[in-house]
């Protein structure tokens, strides 16, 4: 499969670590891609939900992969989210083309673009943090039972479902939290009169131009979605910004468990990758 050649991609909520993660899908997109700089903006490592007992060798190979990206010279951008908060404390970290921050200020063909993941916005998490832990334990026991009926549905050769876009769609209070985030994101953005405003969080994957509340002005909104169900992501090319949606006929002919020749198993970095996050839980 040829890679396509694009100036910037955005990728975000993937939560490595957890059970709803599509990491096997994730690593097939982002061998299909040369981009000229990566943005992981938040919840990339979910160490809220990280146990020993379930890091597989796929949710390796994606960490094996953007590492890739960084000895190949490609910078590559790790904005703190909620999942992987307990990384804040390292901000303004950087090694080599490697840089871990909290938000990322890019000039993007002269117009500014402010970027990061969102949850400020989260009432839930600046004020009842332990309710937002238990959603997050909800929402992913939620996506396995998800996947048992979709596993049922595609075997009866029906067609698949979403349980909590479903529930997204139809219950009103989520629908006015979503378009709350993106009004309160953009009116920010105009304010400090940036071109683009970037988020992650809410795994909703947008690219839409809003108005200011005040009718000040507008911005150009933009949201990563997610690779739990949407498995999208943001690409930049050719001047222009477009919703990246995982579609697995796309990559067919691709093998699952394709290996670059230069990518080498290594159990004990996995080991040191696995301890690393473990300290980072147990020091919350």
């Amino acid at each position: 499969m040829a890679k396509r050649d694009i100036d910037i991609v955005v990728i975000s909520d993937v939560h490595l670590g957890t059970y709803g993660c599509h990491a096997a899908e994730l690593l097939r997109y982002l061998k299909s891609i040369r981009p000229k700089i990566v943005i992981l903006n938040g919840d990339i490592i979910d160490i809220w939900q990280f146990s020993k007992s379930y890091w597989p060798e796929s949710h390796m190979k994606v960490v094996r992969r953007i590492l890739k990206f960084v000895t190949d010279g490609i910078p590559v951008y790790y904005l703190t989210g909620n999942h992987d908060e307990m990384l804040r404390k390292f901000a303004d970290f950087n090694l080599g083309k490697f840089q871990l921050l909290n938000k990322l200020l890019l000039e993007i063909d002269g117009k500014k673009a402010w970027i990061f993941h969102g949850d400020v916005f989260d009432v839930t998490m600046q004020h009842s943090k332990w309710l937002a832990k238990l959603g997050a334990v909800g929402y992913d026991t939620l996506i396995v039972i998800n996947s048992l009926v979709n596993w049922c549905l595609t075997a009866m050769g029906r067609q698949k479902m979403s349980f909590s876009q479903k529930i997204k769609g139809r219950v009103k209070e989520a629908v006015k939290f979503i378009n709350h985030f993106e009004q309160t994101a953009a009116d920010l953005a105009i304010d400090k009169k940036y071109d683009y405003v970037v988020c992650g969080h809410i795994h909703h994957a947008e690219i839409r131009e809003i108005q200011s509340t005040e009718q000040q002005g507008s911005v150009l909104y933009l949201n990563s979605g997610d690779w739990v169900e949407s498995l999208t992501a943001l690409e930049y090319a050719n001047g222009n910004w477009t919703i990246f949606k995982y579609r697995p006929e796309d990559f067919a002919a691709v093998e699952s468990d394709e290996e670059d020749h230069n990518d080498t198993e290594d159990l004990n970095a996995k080991l040191d990758v696995k301890n690393l996050l473990e300290r980072f839980k147990i020091g919350e």
